[in-house]
C-alpha cells in the first residue's frame, strides 16, 4: 500500500477491525519509511449485474426497484417492510450467485410475483397487474382464477393428506 505522505510503499499492519456493518476490514498501517500512520479499507468487490428491460435498455440492477415496487403491492397489507427487505436479500443474493453479468427483468419479476404469492394473494394480484401489464378487466379476472384454482387445489391436498400444510415462518421465504 502507497504511503499517502512520502508515496513509500513498504508498511506494516498494526491493528485490523470489522467496519461497515462487518462488511469491511479497517486497517491501521505505518509506512517504515516516514513513519506516519494512515487506515485503509477493505471490501468485497460486489459485481452488480445488468437487467435487460422489457424495451431492451439495460441499467444497472437496483435492489431499491424491488423493495418500492413490493411497498406499493403490500400497501395496507399485513406484510411487514422486513419481510419485503428478505425477499429483496434474497434476490440480490442469488443475482449475486449466479454471476451472471445480465439479467433479464422477467426473472426478477417471476421471483417477486412467487414471494408475493406465498405471502398475500391480494399483494401477488397487486404486483402482478402492474408488472403483466393486463390490458383489460378479462385478463385480470383471469389471473385471479388461476389463483383460486390453486389455492383449491393446494386446500383439497392438504385435506385429503396428499401434501402436509406448508408452514412459512413469518419473514422467511
Amino acid at each position: 500500500m502507497k504511503c499517502p505522505v512520502c508515496g513509500e510503499i513498504e508498511d506494516k499492519v498494526i491493528d485490523s477491525r470489522l467496519a461497515k456493518e462487518n462488511t469491511a476490514i479497517r486497517r491501521r498501517r505505518q509506512c517504515l519509511n516516514c513513519m506516519k500512520r494512515f487506515t485503509t479499507y477493505e471490501r468485497i468487490e460486489e459485481i452488480v449485474p445488468f437487467v435487460i428491460k422489457k424495451d431492451g435498455r439495460r441499467e444497472a440492477f437496483d435492489r431499491r426497484k424491488i423493495v418500492e415496487g413490493m411497498l406499493r403491492a403490500c400497501e395496507k397489507r399485513p406484510i411487514s417492510v422486513e419481510q419485503i427487505e428478505t425477499v429483496a436479500d434474497s434476490i440480490e443474493q442469488d443475482l449475486m450467485e449466479k454471476s451472471e453479468k445480465e439479467i433479464h427483468v422477467s426473472y426478477v419479476g417471476e421471483r417477486v410475483m412467487e414471494a408475493l404469492k406465498q405471502m398475500d394473494e391480494v399483494a401477488y394480484v397487486r404486483f402482478a397487474s402492474v408488472y403483466r401489464s393486463f390490458r383489460d378487466i378479462e385478463e385480470f379476472v383471469n389471473e385471479i382464477k388461476e389463483l383460486y384454482e390453486l389455492k383449491e387445489t393446494k386446500e383439497q391436498q392438504v385435506e385429503h393428506g396428499h401434501i402436509d400444510e406448508p408452514e412459512i415462518p413469518q419473514g422467511v421465504l
